[in-house]
């Protein structure tokens, strides 16, 4: 199921594409078009047998221009400077969209986790963490979760870079468990604020989610998270994948059934009736979920999606010339900016509390996070509808007119 794909050029068309709707030029673009910063680090590492291994890592910080940069660190084999610098842009977008005073970063280390003992993956994230120990802090450059970091990995930074700065500044990293200040609502975020866009977006259009048949495919903590709010609204998700398989049930899948089921088999495969993943994309659905990584549906398979509605809960699941072709077909797209915006937005909040050592309770996180999501989604399909262009230039366009205009106020320095 690795996804392949990121392109920088196809990005930047996207980008052009959105500027007849929005107040930006294309000369005011320029500042778009190149990350702040991109580094790479070499990271030695001891591991159990006594040898040295020395991985790379990368951090791209892409704009700071409404805030200090926010984003997530991969903890992935293939990593590399170029997808950081992709994945940055994109977050700097995603923050616009969200009105967050937040930047856009993105980092990774060339790595494959299962291939390394817990004290070598601690090792790995120590170090990445101390070789940016100067760039980063809570009103410089915040470390997310992504790919392959989990709480445990947030933690393990958090506590190196106060171990090397001498402070206990909470607010450098989020995603991390709730005892080390993280928060709330981290973990079930990003799918369910996926499921309740898609129900926005459907109630637009004078549909409902009651009934609808869906897909999903990515049945991780995204995933699993969007599917289960998806048939609390009523819909019936019929299918699901993961990296090892996919199952299929027509009368639709008992969620709960199926979590413990993954849980103790380590896949969905054998739940139900198998499927290939790649089948997963081409039932006929309602909505297919797309929760796995970017470039789920590319041009080699987007002809084969049947669903009417693509949900992208992470980011760039459709690549741009697939997109072209689903949107021809008459398929809408609920692009990243807007599906998967629950992730920054619960990461903002995080900092927002360590940055005042004050915490919510999870209701109040989860209603916080409904009002920020609505809100973003209600901004992105009134631009939609002015316009008269589909929810992805339209939600490039309102971010370009939020970046454009905060780097006009600040100025060209020096």
């Amino acid at each position: 199921m690795r996804a392949s794909g990121l392109n920088w050029q196809g990005l930047m068309e996207q980008l052009r594409q959105a500027l007849p709707h929005c107040e930006v030029t294309d000369q005011s673009l320029a500042y778009f078009k190149y990350p702040k910063r991109t580094v790479s680090v070499n990271l030695p590492v001891r591991m159990d047998d006594g040898s040295i291994r020395v991985f790379r890592g990368y951090r791209t910080v892409h704009s700071t221009s409404r805030g200090p940069s926010m984003g997530g660190v991969r903890l992935r084999e293939g990593v590399n400077a170029h997808e950081c610098e992709v994945l940055a842009a994109i977050m700097t977008l995603k923050a616009a969209v969200a009105d967050l005073p937040l930047g856009g970063a993105k980092g990774g280390v060339d790595v494959d986790p299962a291939t390394l003992s817990p004290h070598e993956l601690e090792g790995v994230v120590r170090r990445y963490t101390s070789e940016l120990v100067e760039l980063i802090g809570h009103n410089e450059d915040i470390l997310a979760p992504d790919v392959g970091s989990d709480a445990q990995a947030m933690a393990w930074m958090l506590d190196t870079y106060n171990e090397n700065t001498g402070t206990t500044s909470n607010g450098v990293v989020v995603g991390k468990p709730i005892p080390l200040g993280g928060s709330y609502g981290s973990k079930d975020a990003r799918g369910r604020s996926a499921a309740l866009v898609a129900a926005r977006v459907l109630e637009e259009r004078g549909e409902s989610l009651r009934r609808a048949k869906v897909a999903v495919y990515g049945f991780g903590d995204v995933g699993r998270r969007a599917a289960q709010t998806l048939a609390a609204q009523g819909a019936l998700v019929i299918a699901v994948s993961d990296q090892d398989g996919a199952t299929f049930a027509s009368s639709g899948l008992d969620l709960d059934a199926l979590s413990a089921y993954r849980e103790q088999h380590g896949s969905v495969a054998g739940f139900a009736t198998d499927i290939t993943p790649a089948e997963v994309t081409e039932l006929d659905v309602d909505v297919l979920l797309l929760a796995y990584d970017y470039g789920t549906v590319n041009a080699g398979n987007a002809h084969a999606v049947r669903a009417r509605y693509v949900v992208e809960a992470t980011n760039r699941a459709v690549l741009p010339e697939a997109e072209r072709f689903l949107t021809e077909a008459g398929v809408q797209v609920i692009p990243d900016l807007i599906a998967s915006i629950g992730g920054v937005v619960v990461n903002y909040l995080e900092w927002v509390q360590d940055a005042s050592n004050f915490f919510w309770t999870e209701e109040e996180i989860e209603a916080a996070i409904d009002q920020r999501v609505n809100v973003a989604v209600s901004d992105v399909m009134s631009v939609a509808r002015t316009r008269q262009t589909d929810l992805r230039t339209a939600a490039y366009a309102l971010a370009l007119n939020r970046l454009h205009s905060a780097t006009v106020m600040r100025g060209v320095y020096p």
